[in-house]
């Protein structure tokens, strides 16, 4: 499995560049995630990660307004087919950002289904997507947790 979209196109993976100035845009100017510090390197001192749900599914919406991300990906449907869409947009993310670590929540990643067996079979599908993803990129989980507070169930 390959992601076959490119969900960022003209974004090439961020980079260190220490001569960075202000008009340079995405660039770490500061963060060299090869660089010693105390015998290690600064990734194994900053496991950097992407919350899925702040990133690809939180709405911008407040308690005094209405959504306001808009995501091109993204259609707004509760389907398996977007949720799909979303993992691979997050997973071409997480590279280009140089992560090497995402978490998220079971009903993030998946849609709820008209029963528990449907729910159950889409978080299925959408965890071996992920796998393959996970596998294909690098990128680690470094914790998931389910979602208990957004369904009446």
């Amino acid at each position: 499995m390959e992601i076959k979209d490119e969900f960022f196109p003209g974004i090439k993976k961020i980079e260190f560049r220490p001569d960075a100035g202000p008009e340079d845009t995405m660039c770490f100017k500061y963060y060299n995630a090869s660089e010693m510090i105390m015998g290690r390197s600064m990734e194994d001192w900053l496991r950097f990660s992407v919350c899925f749900w702040h990133s690809f599914r939180g709405t911008g919406a407040d308690p005094f307004g209405f959504p306001t991300v808009q995501r091109p990906w993204d259609d707004g449907s509760n389907s398996l087919k977007n949720a799909e869409r979303r993992l691979k947009a997050a997973f071409e993310f997480f590279s280009k950002l140089g992560n090497k670590y995402w978490t998220f929540h079971d009903r993030d990643i998946a849609p709820e289904g008209a029963t528990l067996a449907e729910t159950n079979n889409n978080l299925d599908k959408i965890v071996d997507l992920a796998e393959k993803l996970q596998q294909q990129t690098g990128v680690k989980l470094l914790w998931a947790t389910c979602c208990l507070f957004a369904h009446p169930r």
